[in-house]
């Protein structure tokens, strides 16, 4: 996105042809074994990504659910979005400071497709846009709203350090960002953004989120301010109201310029509506935030 800093994570995919086998998984897992044992201490903690089938990457779909031989029960949960059931394809994931790939849906979002797709940096193999269909807005923004709803759902928890406190405003104001453009954008540019978008009130608890210091345990590793927690509640409170607000408002100008052409076509999104013609919300999230970690999480930057 162009604002990565030393702390910055690196995400990555690779694209495969088909998917690893349980045959060859150990040698992966021995290779990610071996990057923690490397003596850089940026590499133990820096990288996040997972291995995807091009085949899956393509579009988001709930098609196949399941790798092929491995059918996952009602009981799964998928270990990198918070115990979540099974919904959409498990690629094989590395989490931030895991030793060992696991399969999880973190990274089959249609957020990382539209991030990898155009702004992604091509390490070897072809260009992101010949594997990725073009992500439309709507789709982009109705798994977004989706995540306001299950942020909202863990009443914006844990929430215990001055890292998680900033963490959620960030995250709010990165939500609504593409809420209103239909694009992904850093924290940085999203909380410069809110500044001048939101109602002025918030401009001091912004402020303060973004002067957190990531990598500085210091300062984000302390307990967070009661009345910043506080603050950070009903800051989403208000960032749902306005998001919807605003979904209504595209609505009816999307309405009146569908008549004003003569076409009687258009299709109101609407949550639980599908992502295609109606534009609604994809079934289930998969956009969950993470926990952080001491010091301050490493940001998507």
């Amino acid at each position: 996105m162009g604002d990565f800093t030393e702390y910055s994570d690196c995400d990555f995919i690779i694209v495969t042809q088909r998917d690893i086998t349980p045959d060859e998984l150990p040698g992966f897992q021995a290779l990610h074994a071996s990057i923690q044992a490397l003596p850089y201490p940026y590499w133990r903690t820096g990288l996040e990504g997972s291995y995807v089938p091009a085949a899956i990457l393509r579009r988001w779909s709930t098609e196949p659910r399941d790798p092929p031989g491995e059918p996952r029960g009602p009981d799964w949960g998928d270990p990198g979005m918070s115990g979540a059931p099974a919904k959409a394809y498990p690629f094989w994931y590395l989490d931030h400071g895991a030793r060992a790939l696991l399969r999880s849906e973190h990274d089959n979002t249609q957020v990382v497709r539209w991030c990898l797709r155009e702004k992604g940096v091509t390490l070897a193999g072809p260009p992101p846009k010949s594997l990725i269909d073009p992500v439309p807005p709507a789709a982009l923004r109705a798994e977004v709203r989706q995540t306001m709803d299950l942020v909202m759902q863990l009443d914006l928890q844990p929430m215990q350090l001055v890292a998680w406190q900033a963490f959620w405003v960030g995250l709010f104001c990165r939500m609504l960002h593409t809420l209103s453009t239909g694009a992904v954008w850093s924290k940085k540019a999203s909380m410069a953004w809110a500044q001048g978008a939101l109602d002025p009130q918030w401009r001091p608890l912004i402020a303060g989120a973004a002067a957190v210091r990531k990598g500085d345990a210091a300062q984000s590793g302390q307990p967070a301010d009661p009345s910043e927690v506080a603050a950070t509640r009903a800051f989403a409170r208000y960032a749902v109201e306005f998001a919807d607000k605003a979904a209504h408002a595209r609505e009816v100008l999307e309405r009146k310029l569908a008549e004003k052409r003569g076409g009687g076509g258009f299709q109101a999104a609407r949550p639980g509506g599908p992502p295609g013609a109606g534009g609604g919300r994809p079934g289930g999230s998969q956009f969950s935030p993470k926990p952080i970690r001491p010091g301050g999480r490493r940001g998507r930057g």
